[in-house]
């Protein structure tokens, strides 16, 4: 009877080891998604070509928050949504003004001109206020995700001398804002620089 009751302790799994290979499993997928990025970047930004220098403006690299969103139906939404993709975002009022649709062109023209990579793009406009943008812009936004900032918590984290809606922002597939371009930007410049990222990246 004793040796039963002690084979069956013994064969018992350990919590705290079933624990520990978890934690070592999550860890391990991570690893795999995140070294592809880390080595693009490396190659990019580290070991570039002789004589290339990327246009966007390299900022500390960080997740940006999630939530704090809605789509304009009122359906919470969070840029963690987008994760997997290169994400090209902007913040700005509905009545969009010109230097606003401006920024909308070249987030559409850097989008197609990735060709056959053109889906591992996403555009995403946050708005600044409670309106929708009007019919005049249709072609610009067409494809655009669309979401209202709520709590203010993600435009407070775009980093920018003045104000975030002064820029065209690069988020990475993990979630990190990569690269800041200016709202008068030459989207020839912003194509290389995301054709380069694209090439380098093994995910989104």
């Amino acid at each position: 009877m004793s040796t039963s009751v002690s084979g069956a302790a013994a064969t018992r799994p350990d919590p705290a080891r079933a624990r520990r290979r978890g934690r070592l499993i999550a860890l391990a997928l991570f690893a795999a998604c995140a070294v592809p990025v880390v080595a693009g970047y490396l190659a990019y930004f580290y070991f570039p070509p002789s004589g290339r220098v990327n246009y966007g403006e390299l900022v500390d690299t960080r997740p940006l928050p999630g939530g704090g969103l809605a789509r304009p139906g009122g359906a919470p939404f969070g840029i963690e949504s987008l994760r997997g993709k290169w994400v090209l975002l902007h913040v700005d009022r509905a009545e969009c003004p010109s230097p606003c649709a401006a920024k909308l062109f070249n987030m559409r023209q850097v989008r197609l001109a990735q060709g056959k990579d053109m889906d591992r793009v996403e555009r995403l406009w946050v708005l600044l206020d409670e309106s929708m943008p009007g019919p005049e812009l249709a072609r610009l936004t067409e494809g655009v995700v669309l979401a209202r900032s709520l709590d203010g918590a993600l435009v407070r984290a775009l980093p920018a001398p003045s104000e975030a809606s002064d820029h065209v922002y690069l988020v990475d597939p993990l979630g990190n804002l990569v690269l800041r371009f200016p709202k008068d930007a030459d989207p020839k410049r912003m194509i290389k620089d995301l054709q380069r990222l694209l090439k380098y990246s093994g995910i989104g």
